[in-house]
């Protein structure tokens, strides 16, 4: 038990939730952040799907890792990424069907998420498929965590609502309250990214 939590386990996981997050330090997956969170919902639907494929991606090319040939592993890396994502692309369109019409092609381009392909490489082909496996996690979350960051502001202050519920109250409206049309628009997506990138930034620096 001791070796699954181990510190270099430990590191693994949690790095990617803050020091290490691929979006705010890496900057990685950008493309993604900015499409997919004019709305909460669709924002952590994919959050959760990169989530999902990246750990379980990492684990199945850990596993393969001493028997696939060095020419073909990117080969084989996106064989296995492309199956989980025809997978999770077939589990939304089964059971939250409005949430992967929202998403369209992005979740198809999970594929070629540098942030998936950039752990295949860099960890799970060097690495067993427990400490992969908790890599693979603790990046998905990195991304996901920003991306639902990005949503919430983007739809509360673009919509008045979160998760499709109104939550400001009509007086404000009465009053004079307005929503402000340019939290929908993708140029505010990579404005709200770059503020979350220099807090997050600003703040572990302060910590060191």
């Amino acid at each position: 038990m001791s070796k699954l939590f181990s510190e270099e386990n430990k590191a693994a996981f949690t790095g990617p939730l803050n020091v290490n997050n691929p979006v705010a330090v890496q900057v990685l997956g950008i493309c993604s952040a900015l499409a997919v969170t004019s709305q909460l919902k669709p924002a952590i639907v994919m959050g959760l799907s990169v989530t999902v494929i990246t750990a379980f991606s990492n684990v199945i090319i850990s596993l393969l890792r001493k028997t696939i040939p060095n020419r073909i592993r990117i080969i084989v890396q996106l064989v296995v990424v492309a199956a989980l994502v025809t997978i999770v692309s077939q589990l939304l369109k089964a059971y939250v069907y409005d949430v992967s019409v929202q998403l369209s092609v992005y979740v198809g381009l999970i594929i070629t998420n540098c942030i998936l392909m950039g752990r295949l490489e860099a960890f799970a082909m060097q690495n067993s498929p427990w400490p992969s496996f908790l890599d693979g996690i603790g990046n998905g979350l990195g991304y996901a965590a920003i991306l639902v960051v990005v949503g919430f502001v983007r739809e509360l202050f673009g919509f008045g609502t979160l998760f499709g519920f109104n939550v400001i109250p009509q007086f404000m409206y009465d009053a004079g309250y307005m929503n402000n049309g340019m939290m929908v628009m993708p140029a505010m997506s990579l404005i709200i990214v770059g503020c979350v990138i220099w807090a997050h930034r600003a703040y572990n620096k302060e910590e060191k």
